[in-house]
């Protein structure tokens, strides 16, 4: 019989090579305050996307698993410290990130999206191309770039730190703009619907829920998606180099997963779209 148990436990440090030895019970660290990827309730339950998703892909393992609550910031030197075994926490699959972790295979991907407000000057910015792909850039793209650089020259966005939207501002806006860095998403939307931010950027999939709220009634996306290059290849499960048993583990149940329509139907769920990885 098949066990699946969600804990939210925060869980004291483990050694690595004591957690190799035993894949009966998996410790999976997600940052709880990202929803609707994850996020935790009022009621202090974790809840969201890649909780269900932990529960399904732990059931197709035939493993136990317990969640562990860690902050972002912390996320990843705690895995590699041993304080768990994966990571599921809305987490890109980016070069940089590969050479310190592994991961599993992509299960969910997200273009990253601006937002402002809809009472603002930006609000109906948009360019001749509806996605930029930065893996290959077209003429066409690279034109959509400098209209969105154009249109956000002097303002200031805001974005969370230690991410690859961090990054993207940075190395593509570069001194047109002021970035402001918060810790989590909810310091950035509320500083975004206060006004002491222009613009923010974050993945579509963390977008679409809030602007169907009532929280997020006044604001909207603005210019073009942006994937590939410095986001990633999607999102996956972050794991330590070398745990090539627990890759398999979760590449298998990951691509049943997708094979039959749970993640698309999870995603569907959460966003209100279907955001199933497909490499």
């Amino acid at each position: 019989m098949r066990r699946t148990l969600i804990s939210a436990a925060l869980l004291g440090c483990i050694a690595p090579a004591a957690l190799a030895a035993d894949r009966s019970t998996i410790r999976i660290a997600t940052e709880g305050a990202y929803a609707p990827w994850n996020f935790t309730s009022a009621g202090g339950r974790l809840e969201g996307f890649e909780i269900d998703l932990i529960a399904d892909l732990c059931e197709r393992m035939d493993a136990r698993c317990e969640i562990v609550a860690q902050a972002w910031d912390g996320i990843v030197p705690a895995l590699l410290d041993g304080r768990y075994d994966a990571i599921v926490a809305g987490m890109p699959i980016t070069g940089e990130r590969r050479e310190v972790i592994d991961f599993s295979r992509a299960y969910a991907t997200t273009p990253a999206r601006f937002v402002a407000p809809k009472d603002g000057d930006l609000a109906g910015f948009s360019t001749a191309v509806e996605r930029v792909d930065l893996a290959e850039i077209s003429v066409e793209e690279q034109e959509a770039i400098e209209a969105t650089i154009e249109a956000l020259r002097g303002r200031t966005v805001g974005v969370q730190t230690a991410t690859p939207h961090e990054s993207f501002l940075r190395e593509k806006l570069g001194d047109e703009i002021g970035v402001r860095t918060y810790d989590t998403p909810d310091d950035l939307d509320r500083d975004l619907e206060a006004g002491r931010v222009d613009v923010a950027l974050a993945d579509s999939g963390y977008w679409a829920p809030l602007l169907r709220s009532e929280e997020g009634q006044d604001l909207a996306m603005i210019g073009p998606a942006f994937s590939g290059g410095i986001f990633g290849e999607g999102v996956g499960v972050g794991l330590r180099k070398g745990e090539e048993e627990l890759r398999s583990m979760f590449d298998d149940a990951i691509d049943a997963a997708l094979g039959d329509g749970t993640i698309g139907a999870l995603t569907e769920k959460w966003f209100g779209f279907d955001a199933s990885a497909t490499r």
